[in-house]
């Protein structure tokens, strides 16, 4: 009789080498805005079921604990998932980074995360950069480094800092590229994740005609053809869902490439407007 447990490869996504020798899976899975409790835990069981091996969560997004409880279901082993959470405003200004990132260490209940960072440049991140070194060096954080920070933010932390930020995580889609900084970042040896990488809820890229008819040559919806641009770009993306459909979706872009022109096509769609704050002008 035929074996009908047979279970399917999960597919392999590509990597990146951080510049401490951290491996960065490419794809990760984001969970800004998902509700914690089942919400989170589902998806991010569905996510390490589907393959994904990253999953990107912040102190701010208030899901942590939840983050945590769908690793543990999902029966990856630790060792295999990679885990960024993010050091919060109010905990940068009240220069309280160690204990901030203990405290999201017992809400997800892990031992060590891959990727700490800060997460924007408020008052007082000269300080908690000195203090992610610390907390590195202990092994608690495997890599460590910023979010939203421009290019004199960044200017500013390496004249004054010996240790170069693993990361930068900033807004980038086709709407808004941020090629300049993607640039600048690259140039560093620092590598780069998108947040927003579809254009967040102040776009319409998933209903644009011109990703349509791209995607359309590959049988690819223009999420997949958009995450595929990101990759290709030598960026981390991390495209968020709590649909097990859409999360399987999202992941499904390692059987087709773009070519040339179709990324410099895609590249026209760029307005030069954020959907997120700026850096140098955030209320929060």
């Amino acid at each position: 009789m035929a074996d009908t447990n047979t279970t399917q490869p999960k597919p392999q996504q590509p990597t990146i080498t951080l510049n401490n020798d951290t491996v960065i899976p490419q794809i990760g899975l984001g969970v800004f805005r998902t509700p914690d409790g089942d919400t989170t835990v589902n998806a991010v069981r569905a996510a390490l079921e589907t393959g994904y091996r990253h999953i990107d969560t912040a102190r701010i997004y208030g899901n942590e604990a939840s983050v945590g409880e769908g690793i543990r279901q999902s029966g990856v082993p630790r060792e295999d998932v990679f885990v960024t959470t993010k050091l919060w405003n109010d905990d940068i200004r009240a220069h309280r980074a160690k204990a901030a990132f203990n405290e999201s260490l017992d809400r997800l209940g892990l031992d060590y995360v891959n990727l700490y960072l800060i997460h924007w440049p408020a008052d007082g991140w000269q300080q908690a950069w000195d203090d992610l070194q610390e907390i590195a060096a202990t092994g608690r954080a495997k890599a460590i480094g910023v979010s939203n920070f421009h290019q004199h933010h960044l200017n500013e932390l390496l004249k004054n800092s010996d240790v170069v930020p693993a990361v930068d995580q900033i807004e980038s889609s086709p709407q808004f590229t941020n090629q300049e900084l993607v640039d600048f970042v690259h140039g560093h040896g620092i590598a780069i994740e998108a947040w927003s990488p579809l254009g967040g809820t102040g776009g319409n890229l998933l209903t644009d005609p011109l990703l349509a008819q791209i995607g359309a040559k590959y049988g690819k919806s223009a999420a997949q053809v958009v995450i595929r641009w990101h990759l290709q770009r030598g960026i981390v993306v991390l495209p968020k869902s709590t649909h097990a459909e859409r999360i399987r979706e999202n992941f499904d872009v390692f059987d087709f490439a773009l070519t040339d022109a179709d990324m410099a096509a895609i590249n026209t769609l760029s307005t030069g407007h954020r959907n997120g704050a700026d850096p140098d002008n955030f209320g929060f």
